[in-house]
């Protein structure tokens, strides 16, 4: 009998390594990836049942990749595991179409079952979480009005690398536009979000959970 295939994405070798151990007696690894860009390619290429993803990782968040891999195929399955426990995480992980939610000292009690509830077409939310988390997408509309949505995809990227140090020149070669673009998107995110430095656009980042403090 085929096992269902997984692909992990995390930026911590040790934690590849744990999940390694926890799937493989059911489930084959397709393969391993550290950041949100090479995942989203590796789920193109690799096509597996399920991902297994963390939140905080390098280029890439994990929320931003999931919304780039579900516009791409819908029927992609996302179990995020995350050291985050608080519900803004998980509201916008679920929005972004996740199929679960586990936290990472969880991950050997809940994540497999997480996995089979996944490749059934079902939703897994921890249970440390899922009573706040409900109360919080019942409590507001299904779409998110508030200001990180109010960015576009595009600004976002540029906002989680901001943050992480790059330069505009960087930036402009890893998302293959001009380093003109970046300042432009930059000036721009500034001027909507009243923010005035560089320092201001990495703490917004950090404190809407784009980046990893």
């Amino acid at each position: 009998m085929k096992r269902p295939r997984v692909l992990l994405a995390d930026d911590h070798k040790i934690v590849v390594e744990g999940l390694r151990s926890l799937l493989e007696p059911e489930f084959e690894i397709a393969g391993t990836v550290e950041d949100g860009r090479a995942l989203v390619a590796a789920a193109k290429d690799l096509w597996p049942d399920v991902i297994v993803a963390d939140i905080s990782m390098p280029l890439l968040n994990g929320i931003e990749a999931a919304e780039q891999l579900k516009k791409a195929d819908p029927r992609v399955k996302i179990v995020f595991l995350t050291m985050h426990p608080d519900v803004m995480y998980a509201s916008r992980a679920f929005e972004a179409g996740a199929s679960g939610y586990v936290l990472k000292h969880s991950a050997p009690a809940e994540l497999v079952t997480a996995i089979r509830e996944a490749l059934k077409g079902r939703t897994y939310i921890t249970p440390i979480i899922a009573k706040d988390l409900l109360q919080s997408l019942g409590d507001r509309p299904r779409q998110r009005e508030d200001v990180v949505r109010k960015l576009t995809a595009r600004r976002r990227e540029i906002l989680q690398l901001v943050a992480e140090g790059r330069t505009a020149k960087e930036i402009a070669s890893i998302l293959s536009i001009s380093p003109r673009t970046v300042e432009f998107h930059k000036y721009r995110m500034m001027e909507d979000l009243g923010l005035h430095t560089n320092a201001d656009l990495v703490q917004f980042a950090i404190r809407h959970g784009i980046a990893s403090g």
